[in-house]
């Protein structure tokens, strides 16, 4: 599966966000915790420039604070800051407000010393559905802007008034206009950044099994009650219709295919064809929403 997901509406998105950065003081670059440093778009570094941003690992949440801490003190330097917010979360949009008046401090001062209350203009950047809009939102204190579990949602350019002190642009979200590393790419589809109408997920759920494994092997065995979730012993393996008949595993044998982790799921959950055969669409389903929803634990890809 070779994933590309560029539609028209991003190349007026990038247009457009290159048109009015010059008149925002900062960014506010809303990253998905889940794959922050997948979430960060090379198109955007020069159109950025040197301007203060705001790296907000939102959705923080669904992933191991440790972890996501650690990345946001990488991407902290200089004039540029990070924090880990739900954007759901009153007081964290509180969290972005205060690093925008302090990576701005120079500016508020100067108009301040001249009995000038002056906003700061700051745009909000990140890939699809990584909650930039539920963000301005939360910031302005109502439903400002149009949200939705999905990506694409956000297609016009929205100033919202979000404190006293700061003005927000709301942007579409973009992608790259092309993604050189598919393991990138698949990051951004198991996390929805990517359209499932434009993903196989059949292999996303492969990919993502193997993917999930590498991070904690009982990440699936304890969501879905198989025994290591990687492990079968070769005899119990094949059942009546060639597939496995039993979700049983030996912590003394080889790994196992995604694939069959992928049918004991079916199996383990009663997702049932006719003739007793494993759904396993189902079950892929089942596995991607699962973890977009943080039901197999805290999880970061990156």
């Amino acid at each position: 599966m070779h994933i590309h997901w560029f539609p028209g509406h991003m190349t007026k998105a990038l247009r457009l966000i290159e048109a009015n950065v010059k008149l925002c003081d900062v960014i506010v670059y809303v990253l998905d915790a889940r794959a922050p440093l997948s979430s960060l778009n090379p198109a955007l570094d020069t159109i950025i420039g040197e301007r203060a941003v705001i790296y907000a690992l939102n959705k923080a949440d669904l992933a191991p604070m440790g972890r996501v801490k650690e990345i946001a003190a990488k991407l902290t330097r200089g004039n540029r800051a990070a924090a880990a917010i739900d954007s759901t979360r009153s007081n964290d949009a509180k969290i972005v407000i205060n690093l925008a008046k302090k990576l701005c401090a120079a500016k508020l001062n100067k108009f301040a010393a001249k009995g000038v209350k002056v906003p700061l203009r700051a745009m909000v950047l990140g890939v699809p559905n990584s909650g930039k809009s539920t963000l301005i939102n939360n910031l302005a204190g109502g439903a400002k802007t149009i949200t939705g579990n999905r990506p694409g949602v956000t297609r016009g350019k929205q100033w919202v008034r979000a404190d006293d002190y700061l003005e927000v642009l709301d942007t579409p979200g973009t992608l790259y206009p092309k993604i050189e590393d598919q393991n990138t790419a698949l990051k951004l589809a198991a996390i929805g950044s990517i359209k499932d109408e434009v993903v196989d997920i059949r292999e996303l759920a492969v990919n993502l099994v193997g993917m999930l494994n590498k991070i904690d092997k009982g990440l699936i065995a304890n969501r879905y009650g198989i025994i290591d979730g990687i492990s079968v012993v070769p005899s119990e393996v094949e059942g009546a219709h060639g597939i496995a008949s039993s979700p049983l595993a030996s912590r003394n044998d080889k790994t196992t295919s995604p694939e069959t982790v992928i049918k004991q799921i079916a199996l383990k959950r009663g997702y049932l064809l006719q003739g007793g055969r494993p759904d396993t669409d189902r079950a892929c389903m089942t596995l991607v929403d699962d973890f977009r929803k943080g039901r197999l634990g805290k999880i970061i890809l990156d």
